[in-house]
C-alpha cells in the first residue's frame, strides 16, 4: 500500500477543520506577527493562511493556463473569508485533477513563480501544492506555540484518521 495524494488532500482537509476551529476561538491568532526575519509578504498568521490557499488555485490557474486570482485586496483577518476561500481553491484543484488529460501528468511544464521559472511536471506541481500547505501549517502551529497559544493544532499524520489507525493514551 502507498500513499496517495487523495490521502494527502484528506490530511489537509483534517487540518483545514481543526485550524478554522482553533481560529474561530481565537481569531486574535490571525493577527500574530510571524517575526522579524520573515518572507516580506508575510506579516501575519492571517497572511500565511491566506498564502496556504491562494499557492494552491495560482498553481491550479498555472497549470489550466488561466489568469492568477488576486489576493491583493483579500482580508486575512476573517476566519470565515478566509476558509471559505479555502473551500473554493480546493475545489478547484479536485476539478483539476478529475479532468487534467492523463496523457499530460508527466510532461514538464515551464511557468513563472516571482522571478523565477520553474520547470516541473504537473504531477511533482500537485504534490508540492499538498506538501507546501502541510509544511506551513507546521511552521504557524510552531509559532503559535512559541506565542504562547494553545490548542488543538499541529498534530501529524500518524494522528490523523488518514488511512485508519487509532491513536490514544496508554
Amino acid at each position: 500500500m502507498h500513499v496517495t495524494i487523495a490521502d494527502l488532500m484528506q490530511y489537509t482537509e483534517w487540518e483545514r477543520g481543526k485550524w478554522i476551529r482553533l481560529f474561530g476561538k481565537t481569531p486574535s491568532a490571525l493577527g500574530l506577527s510571524v517575526g522579524p526575519n520573515r518572507d516580506d509578504r508575510f506579516n501575519t498568521v492571517g497572511d500565511w493562511v491566506r498564502h496556504i490557499f491562494a499557492a494552491e488555485i495560482r498553481y491550479v490557474e498555472r497549470l489550466s493556463g488561466r489568469p492568477l486570482t488576486e489576493i491583493a485586496g483579500m482580508r486575512n483577518d476573517n476566519v470565515e473569508e478566509l476558509f471559505e476561500f479555502g473551500k473554493r481553491t480546493r475545489k478547484e484543484l479536485r476539478r483539476f485533477l478529475e479532468n487534467f488529460p492523463d496523457t499530460e501528468w508527466d510532461v514538464p511544464r515551464e511557468m513563472q513563480i516571482l522571478n523565477f521559472i520553474v520547470k516541473a511536471t504537473p504531477n511533482k506541481i500537485v504534490v508540492h501544492i499538498v506538501m507546501h500547505e502541510i509544511r506551513h501549517w507546521a511552521q504557524i502551529a510552531t509559532l503559535l506555540r512559541l506565542s504562547g497559544f494553545r490548542g488543538d493544532f499541529g498534530d501529524d499524520f500518524i494522528v490523523s484518521p488518514v488511512m485508519g489507525g487509532d491513536w490514544r493514551p496508554v
